[in-house]
């Protein structure tokens, strides 16, 4: 029998061997990269297969080398054959010894390192999540993979079975890795069919899978060779190989949970639990539990519920359903996953993004926004500046003309809504991206011809209007089947850097228009000024010479007027003149009248001026008490 393991051993090796070189150049051949991956488990298995064989050699030796001893032991008595150094009388033992006590943990040192070095190697390998590998020839790698699982899968369970059955367990670390490579070379060929029905980064995602699985088994490893060192050792007691690896017997033998389940419910409640009916009736209809528990997943996916405001892309093994490529909010029946699946899509929502800057978490919450400070993550945009240099600038020796461009940052929200699901999720691989670059390129290009000032100010309605048209039809041109709502500029300003300068320089220019302002109302004020007196000359000296005319005339009037009356009464005439003459000479003197003429009287005159009354009647105030 121990013949029989060991060339079970071997061909075990030789297995592996030959699987994996005939894996490694299908799995290069079709450029399948969970089938390179899974090719190094096969290869780790070798070298586990490999030093598990070589053992069962030394341990075949040391019996028959017992065997020998024990026969001349029995036949020649007690000769003193036998009384020399142990190491001497048992050579097989001692090279036994020796190799498990130093190859055995150099060699578990080794493959932990090319198990931690494997998985973080193809990790790094294995391209991103962005780029779709094809696969070459996928039937032949198919119908190559499944023939490779079905003979590693046969083996290992005739290796797994021999080792349980005759207790050997140098035959245990080989069939584990037989069984595993054949669920893994299975998982593979699943990997090929859902590449083949659409899912074209199913293969990427195994391999991702499997780098983890090869991380844990290496850890496994590294935690063993820890625990080996504090490890009790008792003679004569077999102990489990250091490079096997549970894990490894775990995922090869999945049915070893049940028994390690029953053992610890007996030990947990003080009886055999694994033999009453119940536990029996369990372990029975387990396969057909799972079963109904996998059917009813897959029931499941047979209905689809669209939200309100969604629709939803209904494929066929990755293709649109005709007829039902487009479903409206509500429930719908389907075809189970993976043969249909549906893709929900917010079509009655305004969705939006963002063009020119990034939103800062750490800055949503402040109330006052400054030029100066930096509160996104900002691009700069190049603008027009109509403002061109000075000459003494520009003339000045050696002076750079400066171009007439700026720079602008600000935040430009961009609002769409989707028109036509089959042509947004069809017509163009990732349109939202699109639509994005779209929307960039056509805000470079108004901006660029934009005046930066104009547009930071009364221009703001009119360029937002300009850039929806511009998006739209950009969108338009590459069928996106989206609607631009609106395009708002926001927050546009200089970048933060010559926000201050830029500052300084609109202050300047508003002080000078200012002072330009105040000059031509002290311009106007004192035109109007000297005007409104101009005005006031010429029309006093319009109507003194109206004046003195017509006085003259009134007088030339009056003169030929009193001709006739002094014609008609000489005496009257010159008497009336007498007195209006007297009159007007004495109407500011005083007089005296005497009304009698035939007495002598006596006149005295006081020629002193009386005091106004007014100046004898002031009224003086009555002074405040505080």
């Amino acid at each position: 029998m121990e013949r029989s393991i060991q060339k079970n051993g071997l061909i075990n090796l030789l297995t592996l061997l030959v699987v994996g070189v005939a894996g490694f150049a299908v799995a290069r051949f079709a450029n399948c990269l969970a089938g390179q991956v899974a090719i190094l488990f096969i290869g780790m298995g070798i070298l586990v297969a490999g030093v598990s064989w070589f053992q069962m050699r030394l341990e075949d030796n040391e019996r028959l080398e017992k065997l020998e001893l024990d026969e001349l032991a029995r036949t020649r008595g007690g000769s003193a054959l036998f009384a020399g150094k142990e190491a001497e009388v048992f050579p097989s033992r001692r090279s036994r010894e020796q190799f498990e006590r130093f190859f055995v943990p150099v060699f578990t040192v080794i493959l932990c390192l090319v198990q931690a070095a494997g998985a973080y190697f193809l990790w790094r390998w294995l391209p991103g999540t962005a780029v779709v590998v094809e696969l070459r020839e996928p039937t032949t790698a198919l119908a190559l993979f499944a023939v490779i699982a079905l003979a590693l899968f046969l083996l290992g369970k005739f290796s797994a079975t021999i080792a349980r059955l005759e207790g050997h367990r140098l035959l245990r670390p080989g069939a584990g890795y037989l069984l595993l490579s054949a669920y893994l070379c299975f998982l593979v060929t699943l990997g090929i069919i859902g590449a083949q029905a659409g899912f074209s980064k199913a293969d990427f995602y195994l391999a991702r899978s499997l780098c983890v699985v090869l991380g844990l088994v290496g850890g496994e490893t590294l935690i063993n060779l820890i625990l080996e060192m504090y490890r009790p050792r008792v003679k004569g007691k077999l102990q489990r190989p250091l490079y096997e690896s549970r894990l490894v017997g775990l995922l090869g033998q999945p049915e070893g949970l049940i028994t390690t389940a029953a053992q610890a419910l007996d030990y947990q409640f003080g009886f055999k639990v694994s033999e009453t009916w119940f536990y029996r009736f369990f372990e029975k209809a387990l396969g057909w539990l799972l079963l109904l528990q996998v059917g009813a997943l897959v029931l499941s996916t047979c209905v689809v519920f669209v939200q309100a405001g969604e629709q939803s892309l209904l494929e066929r093994f990755g293709r649109p359903v005709k007829g039902r490529a487009v479903l409206g909010p509500g429930a719908h029946f389907k075809w189970p996953w993976p043969v249909d699946r549906a893709y929900p899509f917010r079509t009655e929502q305004v969705q939006s993004f963002d063009v020119g800057f990034t939103p800062d978490p750490t800055h949503e919450k402040e109330n006052l926004v400054l030029w100066t400070v930096m509160h996104t993550k900002e691009d700069n945009f190049l603008v027009a500046n109509h403002l061109q240099p000075s000459l003494e600038a520009t003339n000045q020796a050696g002076g750079k003309r400066t171009p007439p461009v700026s720079f602008i940052t600000g935040s430009i929200p961009v609002q769409f809504q989707i028109t036509n699901l089959v042509a947004w999720a069809y017509h163009n691989e990732g349109a939202s991206a699109l639509l994005q670059d779209l929307a960039t390129r056509e805000v470079v290009r108004y901006l660029v011809s934009a005046d930066m000032n104009e547009i930071m100010s009364s221009e703001r309605l009119e360029a937002s209007r300009g850039l929806v048209e511009r998006i739209q039809a950009a969108a338009d041109q590459h069928n996106l089947g989206a609607r631009i709502v609106s395009v708002s500029l926001q927050d546009l300003h200089p970048p933060v850097k010559v926000a201050p300068d830029y500052e300084k320089v609109v202050a300047a220019i508003q002080t000078r228009q200012a002072r330009i302002l105040s000059a031509k109302a002290d311009g106007i004020r004192t035109n109007a000024l000297a005007g409104a007196e101009a005005t006031g000359i010429l029309n006093k000296a319009r109507a003194e010479r109206t004046g003195r005319e017509v006085g003259a005339l009134a007088q030339a009037a009056l003169f030929t007027n009193q001709i006739p009356a002094f014609e008609a009464a000489p005496a009257v005439y010159v008497q009336r003149a007498y007195l209006q003459t007297f009159t007007r000479a004495t109407a500011n003197a005083r007089k005296y009248v005497l009304l009698t003429t035939n007495t002598h009287d006596v006149l005295i005159f006081d020629l002193q001026d009386k005091i106004r009354e007014d100046l004898l009647n002031l009224t003086v105030p009555t002074p405040k008490t505080k």
